[in-house]
């Protein structure tokens, strides 16, 4: 079955809260709009290809949005998300960047610890998290003053309260335009305007991270749960959005 007719269910709240999305996205559209002399955009949407970010995508496509957009190329992604990757490059108005790990720390991080070192203990698999995804993120956002995630509350109970706008970075603002939003209205907005996505969703996949590091879930289980399965429930975060002591503060793994 399809993700779309699995999960695309409404909320009733769904156009009020679609039409606060696009308000906020506007409204930081316009609150960071070019000061450089190369003209880009002072934010970017990060994007993991998720049906969250595909969504978010879409609306900064659909509504002209002078926003970039950046995608972190672990190295270690899914076929289908490689090949959902050059879709979007290829289709979208905005501009997809893409940043990779560096070369040298991966190679000496695999012949030191192996390439299946993420499963030997909770440190080993975020050392290779910070490599693959952290350092990258800290390439993509270092000129810039704001950024996009498709972080919702509903995800886990983590992100139970995350908010629309969060200030916490004294360097950057972070925005969460779809933090509200439940998975059936993802999937809605997904369904409605026809927006490509990953088919791993069709495979019961909800979040899809590295391959080594995602499985389908079951009925049932936590969003989250098909990430880092075989640690608890506390250490499931890779760095990208836990607030943290670094060059970029107040992140959310």
């Amino acid at each position: 079955m399809k993700a779309t007719e699995l999960n695309a269910r409404a909320s009733a709240e769904f156009e009020a809260k679609l039409s606060h999305t696009t308000k906020l996205l506007q409204q930081l559209a316009r609150d960071y709009a070019p000061v450089t002399a190369n003209g880009k955009s002072l934010v970017s949407q990060a994007s993991s290809l998720g049906a969250e970010d595909m969504v978010i995508t879409d609306l900064i496509n659909r509504l002209g949005l002078n926003v970039g957009i950046f995608v972190l190329e672990t190295g270690m992604l899914h076929t289908e998300t490689l090949q959902l990757l050059e879709q979007l490059k290829a289709s979208s108005k905005a501009p997809v960047e893409v940043f990779r790990p560096v070369n040298e720390a991966v190679v000496q991080f695999v012949s030191r610890e192996g390439k299946d070192a993420m499963y030997k203990s909770v440190e080993l698999r975020k050392a290779c998290c910070h490599i693959r995804k952290v350092e990258p993120l800290e390439r993509a956002l270092k000129d810039k003053k704001a950024w996009i995630t498709g972080i919702r509350r509903e995800q886990s109970g983590a992100r139970a309260e995350v908010p629309f706008v969060d200030n916490t970075d004294a360097h950057r603002v972070k925005f969460n335009p779809l933090a509200d939003w439940t998975w059936g209205d993802v999937w809605h907005y997904i369904q409605l305007h026809e927006v490509a996505y990953n088919p791993l969703h069709d495979q019961f996949y909800s979040s899809i991270g590295c391959a080594p590091c995602t499985r389908a879930i079951a009925l049932g289980e936590d969003f989250r749960a098909g990430r880092w399965w075989w640690e608890n429930g506390d250490a499931k975060e890779c760095g990208l959005h836990v607030q943290r002591e670094s060059s970029i503060q107040g992140e959310v793994v």
